[in-house]
C-alpha cells in the first residue's frame, strides 16, 4: 500500500487471475467498485509478469487454467520468496486441490459460483490482516533501530519476550491481563496491543478503578438513565459503550467491588449489559484489557479478584518487570525521553554525563519507567548545556534514601503477641512518616494502590487507633 500525495493511503491491489473472459472481467469490474485498484491476468504465466512489474496486495485466482493453474502460480511464488495473500476459486470437483492449496499457504478459497458477498468479507479480512502484518513489521524495525515498540522503549531479554506476547494478542479479540508495579507502563502496554488489533480505527477507552469512588464505578463503567440515583440528572453513557467495537482498558482491576467485578464477568460472557437504572439490554462489541500492580494470583488468594474473573480476563498474561530488574534498558529510555523533551521544552540536550549514568543505574527507581521520565523531563530543563550532570539530579537519586530499617529510629518493632493488623499498621505509619505524609509516595513503596491506603487508614480511625 502506497502514500498518495494528500497522505491517504492507496487501495489495496487486488490481482484476478482467471481464463475464462466473462467471469474475469465481472470480477476485476466488481471488485474495483468496492474500492479496490483491480488488474486481471488470463493465467499464472501472465500472472507471474504482471506482479513482476507491480507487486499486488492480494490474489484472487482460478484453480485450473492453461499453461500454469493456480496451484502452480502459488507455489512459484513461494519459491521465488513472494508472499502475497491468495484466495483460490475452485468448482466443486477440485475442492480438494484447493485445500491442498491452503496446505501450501493459500489464504482461503471459495467455490464457484462466486459468493459475491462471501468474497467481498474475505477481501476486507485481508485488508484488516494486512494492515496488521505492516503494523507489525514497522515496529520489527523500530525495535532493531531504536530499540523501540511502539510507544513502548527496551531491548533487553525480558522487554522482547513482552513484545512477542504483544504481536500474538495484538490481531486478536482475546482479553488480556496485565500485571506490574505502577510506573511500569501497564497502560502503553495495552495501547501497543489495541493498535496491532483490527480494533485500532476504533475508540481506546481506560479507566483507572481505584480513582474512581466505589459509589460511582459501576455508573463509570456501565453508565446510568436519568433518575437512577441521587444527582442523576440527564443519560450518560458508560465506558463499554464509549469503546463499543474497540478497546476498554480498566486499570487497577483488583480495587474494584466483588459486585461490580461480578457484573463485568456477566458482560465479559454474554456481550450484553444494562445502563444502572435501565430496563433494555443492550448488546456491545469490546475487547477488554485489564491490568493490576498485584500478583493476580495472590489478588485472588486475598479475594481481592474473583478467580472466575480472573480466569476470564487471564487469557494472555503480561507481566511487566519493574526497572530495577531490567536497567540495561535505561540508556534506550534516557535517549527517548530526551528527543521527547527537547522538542517539547525546546531544548537540546545530547546526553548525560558518565557519572550521571552510573548514578541513574544505580538507583532503585521504586517509581519505575514514570519516575525516570518525571527526572529526565527536570534535568532537561535545569541543563545549562550539551550534558545532563549530577546537580540537575533530583536529591533521592544523587544521595539515595536509606531503607526504612537502616536507622535504630526507622525500625518496626515487634514482639511475640503482635498481631498482624497491628504489625500492618505500624510500618503503614512509619512509612507516612519517612514520606512526611505523602499519601502517595507511601503507597508505591508499600506496593499497594493509593485507595487501598486510603481505605486502611480509615479504617484504622474508625477502630479509634491513631492514623
Amino acid at each position: 500500500m502506497t502514500q498518495q500525495d494528500h497522505g491517504q493511503p492507496d487501495p489495496e491491489r487486488v490481482l484476478i487471475v482467471e481464463d475464462d473472459m466473462s467471469a474475469r472481467v465481472g470480477l476485476e469490474q466488481l471488485i474495483r467498485s468496492w474500492g479496490y485498484r483491480a488488474e486481471s491476468a488470463v493465467d499464472g504465466e501472465d500472472a507471474l509478469q504482471k506482479i513482476a512489474r507491480a507487486q499486488p496486495d492480494v490474489i484472487v485466482t482460478d484453480l485450473v487454467m492453461p499453461r500454469l493453474d493456480g496451484l502452480g502460480l502459488l507455489r512459484t511464488l513461494k519459491a521465488q520468496g513472494d508472499d502475497i495473500t491468495t484466495v483460490i476459486l475452485t468448482a466443486q470437483g477440485t475442492i480438494e486441490t484447493a485445500v491442498e492449496a491452503m496446505k501450501d499457504g493459500a489464504y482461503d478459497y471459495l467455490t464457484k459460483p462466486v459468493d459475491v458477498q462471501r468474497l467481498r468479507i474475505l477481501l476486507e479480512k485481508i485488508v484488516e490482516r494486512l494492515g496488521t502484518l505492516r503494523e507489525v513489521q514497522v515496529l520489527r524495525r523500530q525495535l532493531r533501530e531504536r530499540g523501540a515498540f511502539g510507544p513502548m522503549i527496551g531491548s533487553s531479554g525480558s522487554m522482547r519476550k513482552i513484545y512477542g506476547v504483544i504481536e500474538a494478542a495484538g490481531p486478536t479479540s482475546a482479553s488480556v491481563l496485565i500485571s506490574g508495579e505502577s510506573g511500569t507502563g501497564k497502560e502503553l502496554v495495552a495501547q501497543s496491543i489495541h493498535q496491532l488489533s483490527p480494533r485500532a480505527a476504533f475508540p481506546f477507552v481506560a479507566l483507572n478503578c481505584a480513582a474512581i469512588p466505589e459509589t460511582l464505578l459501576e455508573s463509570e463503567i456501565f453508565g446510568h438513565e436519568k433518575g437512577a440515583f441521587t444527582g442523576a440528572t440527564e443519560r450518560r453513557q458508560g465506558c463499554f459503550e464509549l469503546a463499543d467495537r474497540g478497546t476498554l482498558f480498566l486499570d487497577e482491576i483488583a480495587e474494584m467491588t466483588p459486585v461490580t467485578q461480578a457484573k463485568l464477568l456477566r458482560v465479559l460472557q454474554e456481550r450484553r449489559f444494562r445502563r444502572l437504572g435501565g430496563r433494555q439490554e443492550q448488546a456491545v462489541d469490546v475487547r477488554v484489557i485489564a491490568a493490576t500492580n498485584r500478583d493476580p494470583k495472590e489478588a485472588v488468594r486475598e479475594g481481592k479478584l474473583r478467580e472466575d474473573l480472573y480466569y476470564r480476563l487471564n487469557v494472555f498474561s503480561i507481566v511487566l518487570p519493574p526497572l530495577r530488574e531490567r536497567k540495561e534498558d535505561i540508556p534506550l529510555l534516557v535517549q527517548a525521553f530526551l528527543r521527547e523533551f527537547n522538542t517539547q521544552h525546546n531544548r537540546n540536550v545530547a546526553g548525560v554525563t558518565p557519572d550521571v549514568q552510573r548514578l541513574l543505574e544505580e538507583h532503585a527507581w521504586p517509581g519505575n519507567v514514570r519516575e525516570l521520565r518525571n527526572v529526565i523531563e527536570r534535568a532537561c530543563i535545569l541543563a545549562d548545556g550539551e550534558f545532563i550532570r549530577r546537580e540537575h539530579l533530583p536529591p533521592e537519586v544523587v544521595r539515595p534514601e536509606p531503607r526504612l530499617a537502616a536507622a535504630s529510629s526507622d525500625v518496626v518493632a515487634l514482639s511475640p503477641g503482635v498481631t498482624v493488623d497491628e504489625a500492618e499498621q505500624r510500618l503503614i505509619l512509619l512509612t507516612l512518616e519517612h514520606t512526611r505524609n505523602n499519601k502517595t509516595r507511601a503507597a508505591e513503596i508499600l506496593g499497594i494502590s493509593l485507595k487501598t491506603l486510603h481505605n486502611k487508614l480509615k479504617k484504622f480511625r474508625e477502630a479509634g487507633q491513631p492514623s
